[in-house]
């Protein structure tokens, strides 16, 4: 069989069948069935990082499984990331990580540190601006399309406020 760009599935399952035949008989990188498999593995490789794309887990996700897998606690983490307030704010997407966190958390975790830096996807992060009270991003992501301006501009100043 001549071999070309996958674009198949069924194309897909053959090259892998006749990598597999290949890969059984250990060919030298040499000789012409070395090449093959070495040419086989290259296009099946191509093909599936194309087809079979994943997307990078979330920052918070990925702290949270690390915590299940290893059996940590909260306040584990406190002692990480500089306190429990501060860890309860991270877990429950109040307050985005820092560098030095990121730092301490690829360090003593062993998260990789391109999981923990990525960009938040909109509407992952919930709380308020501590400057002007208003939602952050995605607090009001629940209502109604058109109510989402009006939660955040019909807020009353709260008890004791001074004008």
């Amino acid at each position: 069989m001549e071999l070309r760009i996958i674009k198949t599935g069924e194309q897909h399952r053959r090259y892998l069948e006749e990598a597999r035949r290949l890969a059984k008989g250990d060919p030298a990188p040499q000789s012409d069935d070395g090449a093959r498999l070495e040419l086989l593995a290259k296009l099946i490789d191509d093909y599936e990082r194309e087809r079979f794309k994943f997307r990078k887990p979330d920052p918070i996700d990925a702290i949270v499984f690390r915590m299940e897998e290893q059996g940590l606690r909260q306040a584990d983490i406190a002692a990480i990331v500089g306190g429990k307030s501060r860890a309860s704010e991270i877990l429950s997407r109040k307050r985005p990580l820092t560098l030095s966190m990121v730092r301490a958390l690829h360090e003593k975790l062993g998260i990789p540190s391109e999981v923990l830096i990525r960009e938040p996807a909109a509407g992952e992060f919930h709380g308020r601006d501590r400057g002007t009270g208003r939602a952050l991003r995605g607090e009001t992501d629940w209502l109604p399309r058109g109510s989402q301006r009006a939660a955040g501009a019909s807020r009353s100043p709260s008890p004791g406020a001074v004008a």
